[in-house]
């Protein structure tokens, strides 16, 4: 008996016009799961909110010969193209996901321990301290997003090699689940990194 694979969840690196704009070519690598021609999968985060569209065809690192689009399915660790329905050009972007439908949402602020590193420590003037209401920019998966961090009631600031508990608002919906880890930069350097505790209520999904 076969096993059952995770949630299918892919990262999207890129997005092509294929077959002069009648499709879509979004590619990236699969993170977990499996997704087969034919699958129904759910666009999150950005601009998709949410948007489910069916996948039409699958092309391997080989392209449209390879192993991977004759056998029709793709399985985690494997980089690909999905070919999805040119109706949903302008809602499929980089730092989005392609996931099953309804397995995870996107969110607009999360909770997070966060540290800030060695790296941080070593910058002139004393290294980087941040403070509520200071900009960062996260990355997750393909991309990375500008968010104001919180620090949490009686913390001025946050010290290199210390951690926290923070609050973080980002510019937009980000696909996200508890417990992924991220890391972030602060005024263009690298600043450290931090696992995310907690979501606030997802953003609304298109109704079907």
């Amino acid at each position: 008996m076969e096993d059952r694979p995770e949630p299918f969840l892919m990262w999207v690196e890129d997005v092509f016009t294929h077959s002069q704009g009648r499709a879509l070519l979004v590619t990236g690598r699969i993170e977990r799961g499996r997704v087969r021609v034919g699958d129904d999968v759910e666009v999150v985060g950005g601009r998709g909110g949410g948007v489910p569209v069916r996948v039409t065809g699958i092309e391997g690192p080989g392209g449209g010969t390879s192993r991977t689009a004759r056998a029709g399915r793709a399985d985690a660790g494997t980089n690909v193209g999905l070919l999805l329905p040119g109706s949903v050009e302008g809602l499929v972007e980089r730092g989005q996901v392609l996931a099953r439908p309804r397995s995870i949402g996107a969110y607009g602020t999360f909770h997070a321990d966060i540290a800030l590193s060695v790296e941080a420590e070593a910058e002139e003037r004393g290294g980087a301290q941040i403070r509520t209401g200071d900009q960062c920019t996260f990355y997750f998966g393909s991309d990375g997003v500008r968010g104001t961090v919180t620090l949490p009631p009686g913390t001025d600031v946050l010290h290199p090699l210390h951690t926290a508990r923070v609050t973080v608002t980002l510019g937009g919906a980000v696909a996200l689940e508890n417990g992924w880890p991220f890391a972030f930069r602060f005024r263009g350097r690298a600043a450290g990194a931090g696992t995310v505790t907690a979501l606030t209520e997802a953003a609304p999904r298109v109704a079907p």
